[in-house]
Order: structure tokens, then C-alpha cells, then sequence
């Protein structure tokens, strides 16, 4: 018998018996093995970092990942999933830190670096246990045994071979230049890391005072350039100014100073002026001004003003104050003026021992105290406060990014710009515009990536060089294996060294002789984006291992991860596929956006609004929260979460295909019904059956469609349609009394047969989008007739579509509109249906009126009226008249208008 259930059913009840039945009968594997195995689907996990909670965010992302896998499968591939953990980087060093009390950077060695990297690897999977959890429990198939994890010396060995490849193409360099950079953690940030760390922020705006010196052009007058900046730290490390070579300047005089500024930003001047003079900004360059605060000796020609083609007057003054160690065009500025260079500030953003009045101090905590003494030299105009988007460090909560100048290692992705952007245009962005806006304008504006880190934790960068600057690149371990270390005054080769760790100390004790000359590893250790990027060949420790199947899943069919990864993990693919291989890394791509709280707001620990995502399970399943989440909005639209909104997804699609199921399973197994009869052939079928038969195969074909076009919303919410509106509400309603009759007939039999064909097809088309109770109700359903002979829906073909009618599906769909806009009629007038009503008058046009007649017992038996009249036109029904529109009448014609109209 087909089993029933009562009102009280438990869905997280349902889910833990499903998982059991799932992991005891191997479906997963199976779902692979019974695949093709020359038609895979390749699928790419980006890797999370195990040492912090999953999120209810994590759910989103690995609910559509799921399902697209999911129905792949279904279509016959053979989708192998590969999980992945992300290792390395500050994410896990933040966290240590905070396990061992470490506050600063220069306390780790001191603590020791081999101690503090054992606690990192120990740490990276605090969480790995609730990780797997939720995953599980969710429903992710993912193989977890084998999962690629970034630490190991053999993903590190892939990642080195990519490296040394770049290397040998010319595409790693060192350069000094300015570069964003976290003072907290003391290292550098890659700029698609700057991006992932804009917010608003309020700064100090100042106009400043520099007094010029004196000589022809001031004659015996006092004379100020007026000045702007929001970064006033960077004015004790000033050596130049700028201006606009054709750029209009004023010299005007107010009734305290006379000021130099840009012409077109006079509006910055509060009091009264007379402008005394104009010049070009070529005409004042050269012109020498005093030093502003006097901490620092400076050994070359400073304080005068140069030219920049950087100056605008689009804000401040129109005259930009240069410190070369804290900007790029500064810096720029000052190779081609031979400017000296200041940089009083440490790599964490202190002010050093020479900056007596404020040493010590973090810069931007500075900025008020450095005001007030601009006030106090009577160097200050005006202080205003701007609003404006800064980037702040991706992993410290309000940690500022500041720009420094330093030596860095690069990788020159500049150099192959535009073959990303080529590349880019065949990838399947969904939605496009992420691919075309966010993305392609990333990829235009493309900088050399920033890849060397000054940290502890992470991936070695296999450069080793001389005290002369040669260098070489090392791409495996048996390369390392041709250096040695010294220990106790001896040289041991590395090939005598049991359990190599490639991570410091060890490989920083690693050193190569050749020609003579002592080559040790540069210090840095690289992005750990880059060790994210890398996990396409990484995974298989490729080129080492597992050449083929590497070469049978490049590039991945499908990726998906959020909004904020445009500027990440894409990025890194992209760009890495695009070096090494000359190709994309992903054929298409799924993009999620925020989810953010019913009110829109951003959810987080401290404004107390984040979501448990095991609550939600428990207290409604996993399946209703999976499809709350993909049909509430597009999954590349913010989704607004609010937990009523499951509970109304469990109430209308799941309690609605529930109880259509129960009310099957109940006349079924008083019928005896098991499907053991020849099917009914569609033509012999009652229209009613026919219909239904019809729009389910419309629905196949429309599933099919949007899934192919990863519209997975319109996919979800196509059959949640049909399931209510059609399945449920009109069919089921409209047939229960063939199903009431006591002998099985032909027209029973096929009532039968078709609502069973409703609830199987819907099963399958449900099993991607919420996999427990799809698996229920195909058991439920299958353990009695075996028509499928696979044990799980998840084994399952995708359905073939078949009957259709389109000329019956036309003819029903108007009926239908014809119903719900009398009820509406009905209802707008307080009048009940099941009061009777004598005669509708129904005007359609003329392509319809044969639809309208032919449905004419459908539509009146619905509404509960007697008598329908399907009239020639709507002359005497419809009232029509025609009024002018005077605000399109009267510029046109005026004073005749009113005839006109």
C-alpha cells in the first residue's frame, strides 16, 4: 500500500531517515558511477576556510551548486565533485593569533615561526567538523574523502609549478612601487583584494596653507598656496606641489593673506577676494614654498612646484600636495622630478622615532592631532569632514588600508589584459551583466597583481637569488631537492631530509650553490588567492599526477560562488588559466548576491540579525530552506531573508504536493491501484487527463529550458506553478469525483494513471531543488508499482517530454481566466459562488469565442452560473469614450485646444 501521512508530519523527521537511506545504499556514488563516464560535467568547488562557522550564505551557495550537479546528472553526465579546503593566508593567522595573544607581527618570531605555523595547520580545521555537518545535512553531495587541501606539499608542488611557469615567461618580477597595504597584518594587499574592502567612511578634509618663499614673483608680499588633502598625515612626508600645466590659477587677495589657487575652485573661498592676477600652471611651476612641519631633513631639491597631468579641478584646490612614499602618481611624480623621498611611517602604519610630536601613533588615528597643530600654526584655512568609499583590510574589522612604498613581487597580468577581456566574452555569465559590468570592468582596468605576502602561513615563493640579483625559480620537489641546509656546520642535502615541509622555516633554510655562488629563497610567501586560483590543476597534482584526468576536466562546465567573487576567486581562475593555459577556466558561472535581513540590512554577530542555518533545519528542513532561497529572488539579486517566508514555501509547494500525494495514496489504496495495468493511451484519456498530461510535458520542456539557461528561479517557481495552480487546484479539485466512484473503469483507471504520471514527473523535476522529499515521494510511489527500476530519484533519467495538446492547453487557459475573472467579478460584488447566478455575458475576441464556447460546461460549472453568452462584439457592454489630454493638447495648439479636443 501506498504510504499515507497525517497533518502532523515532521520534514527534518523525513530528512534524517532519507540521509540514512542515501549513505547506506552508497546513492551518491552511485549517482556517479552509473554515469557515462565519457560524458562528464565538470564542476569546481571553491574552497572555504574551515576555521570559521558556516552561514546561512554558505547554504545559498551550496544549495545552487547542489541542484545544477544535481539535474546534470539526471540528464546523464557523469558529475564528479570534488570538495576543497582553503588552507592558507590571514584568515587562519587572525585566528591563531587571537588563540596565542599575539598582538603584533614582530611577536611571532620571537614566539618562534616553526611553533606558530604547527598552530596554524592545527587550526585551519576547527570547524571541519560542522562544515561537513551542514553539508550533509543540507543535502551538498560533494565528495568530502577526497578533498583537495591547500597546505599539503603536494597542492603546494602544483602551485610552485605554476609559479616557476610564470617565472620563465617573464610574468613575476620585483619592483618598488606603491602598493595598498594592511597595517594590522603588516603585508600587501593584491588589488582585487582592495576591492573586496570598500565602505563608507567619514574623513577630514583640510585646506592647508604653504607659505611661499620669497622672490621675484612674490616681491616683498606674503604669499600662500592653498592646499587640500583628506589624508592629512601624508603633509609631514611633503616635498613637492602640483599643479595642472594648462589648468587656470588666481592669485587673489582676501583681507588676511594673499592665496594661490586653481580659478575654477574660487567656491571654496568663504570670505570676500579681489582676484589679483592669472596664470597658466606652467607659468608657476618652480615656484618654491616653505616646508610644513620641519621633523625631517630631505637631501635633495624639495618644496617647489612641479607639473602633473593627474590634477584636476573636479575638487580641493586645483593644487595637489605630493609625498611620494604614500601615493602613486606622488611617487610617479617624484622619479621624473628626482624628488627626495620621506617616509617616516613603519609597515604598521606608526609614525617613527623622528616625529617627536606624534610617534608611535597609528597615521590615521593622527589626523585630528595633526589638525589642531595646523591650527596652531596658523597653517589651516578650513576643516570639513567628507563621506566618501575607502578601502579597509578584507579580514581586520575597521582596519584601514594605507598606500606605502615598497619592494614587492608581481605578476604582470597587465601584459595579458586584453586576452582576458577576449577570453571573458566566451564565458556564460549568468546573470550577463556581472560579466560584462562588474567583471569586464575589472578586467579593463587591470593592474599587475601584487602576489608577495610578508607573512608566515602560507605558500612559499620558490624564488631563490644571490647577493648579486640572479635568481631562478624552483617548480617541484625534487628541483628543492638539489639544495641543501647546513646544520651543526655541515651541508645535509635536502634529498637526506625526511618529512620535507614546504612552508617556513624549512624552506627558508633550503640554499643552492651554483658557479659558486649562494642562492637563498626570497623571504615572501604569495597570495593566498593565488592558491585558490591554482585549484583547477592543484587538486589533481597536476603536472605531476593525474595528467589526463586534468587535461578531461579543464576547463570546469560550471562554477558558482557569490557576488563579492567577481573581485576573488573568478578573478584568480581567470587570470591564472589565462597565463598558463591560453583559455578559460569556466565555461559558465552562477553568480549569488547577498542575503541580507528582512529589512535589508547587512546581517552580522553584532547587530544580533545573522541566521543558524542548523535552526532553520531543524525546525523546518533542509528542503524548505533550500527552496525559500532559490524562488524567493533571483539568486544573483539580494535576497531579503525572512524565516515566515519558509514556513510559506513549506505551507503551499510542500503541503500542496503532500496533500495531492495523500489524496492519491488514499483512493489508490482503496482501489487497490498499483499501475500494474497497461496504461491508458493518451487519446483515450478524458480531456481533463489529457490536458494535465499535456501541461506537465509543457512544464518538462519549460524546466529544460530554463535550467540549460541556469534561470534555476524560473526553473523552481515553474513547478511550484504547475504543482498549485494546475495539479492541485484544477485538476485534483475538478477530477476528485471520478477518483469517489466504487468500480475501476477506463475513465477512473486512466484518472489514475495520470495523476500518478503528475506526482512521479514532479518528483523528479522537485529531486534537484529539494532532494530529501523528492526521494520520499518517488519511494513512496516507485517501492509500490517499480516502473523506475533504479532505487532513487537521484538514479533517475531526466524525463522525456512527451503527449502534448498545445490547441487544448490554449482552450483550458482561457476557461480558466474566464473563471478567476468572474469569481473576481463575484467576489467585488459580495456575491458567494455558491450562490447560483442565471446568465455571464463573456466578450473575447473572435480567435477566442470557439475556445470560450467549446469550455462552456468547464466555465459554468465553476462560477455556479446558469447560462453563457458569448456575444458578437461588446457594443452595448462595454461603455467606451475618449478624453483629451490637455498637457499634450496645449503646447501643440494653444488657444484652439478646447476646440480641438
Amino acid at each position: 500500500m501506498f504510504k499515507q501521512y497525517n497533518e502532523k508530519i515532521s520534514y527534518p523527521e523525513i530528512e534524517a531517515k532519507i540521509l540514512e537511506f542515501w549513505k547506506e545504499n552508497k546513492i551518491f556514488e552511485k549517482s556517479i558511477s552509473s554515469r557515462d563516464e565519457d560524458k562528464p560535467f565538470t564542476f569546481y568547488e571553491g574552497p572555504p576556510t574551515a576555521n570559521g562557522k558556516p552561514g546561512i550564505h554558505h547554504v545559498m551557495a551550496r544549495t545552487l551548486k547542489d541542484l545544477v550537479c544535481r539535474y546534470k546528472t539526471l540528464k546523464g553526465f557523469r558529475v564528479y565533485r570534488k570538495a576543497g579546503w582553503d588552507t592558507h593566508g590571514l584568515p587562519v593567522e587572525i585566528e591563531v593569533e587571537k588563540q596565542l595573544g599575539i598582538k603584533n607581527k614582530s611577536e611571532i618570531p620571537v614566539f618562534g615561526v616553526e611553533k606558530y605555523n604547527k598552530a596554524c595547520r592545527e587550526s585551519v580545521f576547527t570547524y571541519k567538523d560542522m562544515w561537513e555537518k551542514m553539508t550533509e545535512r543540507m543535502g551538498y553531495w560533494i565528495d568530502l574523502q577526497d578533498a583537495y587541501i591547500t597546505c599539503t606539499n603536494e597542492y603546494i608542488e602544483s602551485v610552485w609549478w605554476s609559479l616557476k611557469q610564470l617565472f620563465d615567461k617573464g610574468l613575476i618580477f620585483k619592483d618598488y612601487k606603491i602598493v595598498p597595504q594592511c597595517p594590522r597584518s603588516e603585508t600587501v594587499l593584491s588589488s582585487h583584494e582592495l576591492a573586496l574592502g570598500y565602505k563608507e567612511t567619514k574623513d577630514p578634509s583640510v585646506y592647508v596653507f604653504m607659505k611661499l618663499k620669497e622672490s621675484s614673483f612674490s616681491g616683498n608680499e606674503v604669499m600662500y598656496f592653498l592646499v587640500w588633502t583628506t589624508t592629512p598625515w601624508t603633509l609631514i612626508s611633503n616635498v613637492a606641489l602640483a599643479v595642472g600645466a594648462e589648468i587656470d590659477y588666481v592669485k587673489i587677495r582676501t583681507d588676511e593673506k594673499i592665496i594661490i589657487l586653481a580659478k575654477e575652485r574660487l567656491s571654496v573661498i568663504k570670505e570676500e577676494y579681489q582676484i589679483i592676477d592669472e596664470y597658466k600652471g606652467k607659468d608657476i611651476a618652480g615656484l618654491e614654498y616653505e616646508q610644513l612641519f620641519k621633523y625631517l631633513p630631505v637631501n635633495k631639491k624639495a618644496f617647489y612646484v612641479v607639473t602633473g597631468d593627474f590634477v584636476s579641478t573636479e575638487d580641493g584646490s586645483g593644487i595637489v600636495h605630493i609625498a611620494p612614499a604614500f601615493g602613486a602618481d606622488d611617487y610617479e611624480l617624484s622619479k621624473k622630478n628626482d624628488l627626495p623621498f620621506l617616509q617616516p611611517v613603519t609597515r604598521g602604519g606608526l609614525f617613527t622615532e623622528e616625529i617627536t610630536d606624534f610617534k608611535c601613533q597609528f597615521v590615521k588615528d593622527a589626523d585630528p592631532a595633526i589638525i589642531l597643530k595646523l591650527k596652531e600654526m596658523g597653517n589651516l584655512y578650513k576643516k570639513e569632514t567628507i563621506t566618501h568609499s575607502y578601502p579597509f583590510s578584507w579580514r581586520f574589522d575597521n582596519v584601514p588600508v594605507i598606500y606605502y612604498a615598497r619592494e614587492s613581487w608581481f605578476i604582470k597580468t597587465t601584459s595579458i589584459a586584453d586576452k582576458m577581456v577576449e577570453l571573458n566574452k566566451r564565458i556564460n555569465w549568468c546573470p550577463p551583466e556581472v560579466g560584462s559590468g562588474r567583471f569586464g570592468n575589472w578586467l579593463e582596468d587591470n593592474k599587475d597583481w601584487a602576489l608577495s605576502r610578508d607573512r608566515f602561513w602560507a605558500t612559499p615563493l620558490p624564488i631563490w637569488m644571490n647577493s648579486e640579483g640572479d635568481m631562478f625559480a624552483v617548480g617541484s620537489i625534487d628541483e628543492l631537492k638539489e639544495g641543501f641546509i647546513e646544520k651543526d656546520g655541515k651541508r645535509i642535502s635536502v634529498k637526506d631530509v625526511d618529512n620535507i615541509d614546504l612552508h617556513k622555516p624549512f624552506v627558508d633554510e633550503v640554499k643552492f650553490e651554483k658557479n659558486g655562488k649562494i642562492y637563498s629563497r626570497t623571504p615572501e610567501l604569495i597570495d593566498v588567492w593565488y592558491d585558490s586560483g591554482s585549484m583547477p590543476f592543484a587538486q589533481y597534482h597536476y603536472p605531476f599526477e593525474n595528467k589526463e584526468l586534468f587535461e578531461k576536466n579543464y576547463p570546469a562546465d560550471f562554477i558558482c560562488e557569490g557576488i563579492d567573487q567577481t573581485r576573488g576567486w573568478f578573478y584568480t581562475l581567470h587570470a591564472i588559466g589565462t597565463m598558463l593555459f591560453g583559455n578559460i577556466t569556466y565555461k559558465n558561472l552562477v553568480v549569488n548576491e547577498l542575503i541580507l535581513d528582512k529589512n535589508g540590512m547587512k546581517m552580522s554577530k553584532s547587530k544580533g540579525n545573522t541566521v543558524n542555518p542548523f535552526d532553520l533545519f531543524d525546525k523546518y528542513g533542509a528542503d524548505a530552506t533550500r527552496w525559500y532561497l532559490v524562488t524567493t529572488s533571483p539568486p544573483w539579486r539580494p535576497t531579503l531573508f525572512d524565516e515566515e517566508g519558509i514556513l510559506e514555501v513549506q505551507r503551499k509547494f510542500f503541503g500542496t504536493l503532500l496533500n495531492t500525494y495523500n489524496f492519491f495514496a488514499l483512493y489508490a489504496n482503496v482501489d487497490g491501484f498499483t499501475f500494474k495495468e497497461d496504461a491508458v493511451p493518451y487519446k483515450e484519456r478524458p480531456e481533463i487527463d489529457r490536458w494535465i498530461i499535456s501541461k506537465l510535458n509543457t512544464l518538462v520542456k519549460e524546466y529544460e529550458t530554463y535550467m540549460e539557461d541556469y534561470d534555476l528561479t524560473k526553473a523552481a517557481r515553474a513547478v511550484s506553478d504547475f504543482t498549485i495552480d494546475q495539479l492541485s487546484n484544477w485538476y485534483v479539485r475538478r477530477s476528485r469525483r471520478r477518483f469517489w466512484k466504487s468500480e475501476i473503469n477506463k475513465n477512473k483507471l486512466s484518472a489514475y494513471q495520470s495523476l500518478y504520471e503528475c506526482l512521479m514527473t514532479v518528483a523528479k523535476l522537485t529531486a534537484p531543488f529539494a532532494p530529501f522529499f523528492a526521494e520520499e515521494l518517488f519511494k513512496n510511489m516507485n517501492d509500490i508499482t517499480g516502473i523506475e527500476k533504479q532505487e532513487s530519484v537521484h538514479l533517475v533519467d531526466f524525463p522525456k517530454a512527451g503527449y502534448t495538446e498545445p490547441a487544448l492547453e490554449t482552450k483550458m487557459e482561457i476557461a480558466q481566466k474566464v473563471v478567476y475573472l468572474t469569481r473576481a467579478m463575484r467576489a467585488k460584488s459580495n456575491l458567494k459562488v455558491r450562490q447560483p447566478l442565471s446568465k455571464i455575458i463573456v466578450s473575447v475576441p473572435d480567435d477566442k469565442k470557439s475556445a470560450v464556447t467549446e469550455m462552456k460546461e468547464v466555465i459554468l460549472e465553476e462560477v455556479n452560473i446558469k447560462t453563457l453568452e458569448v456575444p458578437d462584439d461588446d457594443s452595448g457592454i462595454v461603455n467606451k469614450s475618449a478624453k483629451p489630454n490637455f498637457k499634450s493638447l496645449g503646447p501643440k495648439f494653444g488657444k484652439i485646444a478646447n476646440k480641438v479636443a
